[in-house]
């Protein structure tokens, strides 16, 4: 797997993307800078002194919408409704949830005498890599989530630590036995891994007078 495919799946595994949003907004940003940039050049008199001094809209367009309110008004409404709908879509793009890619172990085929595909599942997945994160000495609680595509997946670790945990130790130990039997479990070659880390604050017990 190159380089780059690589990183991509680690980026995965940091945070969420927000490539299709960002490149919305980059593109509505440059739509409404060229607009501005027209608008300000227009009133510096680039396209001619006489169009500078008039309207910004030609008074032959305004005369046009006078004379046809109906087509104007729906006009009016229909890219209202557009651009309310793109707004939606939008909207709903970006809360969608992350998606959790299930990992196809074994498809099956006739010719091997079986059908039955293997498939595990998401959670699962993320369950098992948590627990085994959870029993390494010096983690209190860890809890683990796959993320990235059924053909790229990632997983994303949280790992709570006591006061006394050797964090170094931690990581290794993360990285060379739950990540290492995660990865040969599944079938995997490589599982890009983002771990955070947060201190576990223990409730104290009851004091004894």
């Amino acid at each position: 797997m190159s380089e780059h495919a690589l990183r991509r799946r680690a980026t995965a595994a940091i945070a969420r993307s927000t490539a299709g949003e960002r490149t919305l907004a980059v593109v509505v940003g440059l739509v409404l800078l060229a607009a501005g940039t027209l608008v300000w050049l227009l009133s510096l008199g680039v396209f001619g002194t006489g169009r500078a001094e008039r309207p910004l809209l030609d008074p032959m367009i305004i005369e046009a919408l006078h004379t046809q309110p109906l087509v104007t008004r729906l006009a009016a409404i229909v890219g209202g409704f557009l651009l309310a709908v793109l707004g939606l879509i939008w909207t709903a793009h970006a809360l969608r949830p992350e998606r959790r890619p299930d990992l196809l172990l074994d498809s099956g085929s006739p010719e091997g005498g079986t059908d039955t595909a293997i498939v595990v599942s998401a959670a699962a997945a993320a369950e098992a890599v948590g627990a085994q994160a959870a029993a390494l000495p010096g983690v209190g609680r860890a809890r683990a989530r796959l993320v990235g595509t059924d053909a790229a997946p990632a997983v994303r670790v949280t790992l709570w630590l006591a006061d006394d945990a050797d964090v170094r130790d931690v990581l290794a130990r993360l990285h060379d036995e739950v990540l290492a039997t995660a990865r040969a479990s599944l079938g995997l070659d490589d599982l890009p891994a983002a771990v955070r880390l947060e201190l576990d604050h223990l409730q104290p017990g009851p004091r004894v007078a």
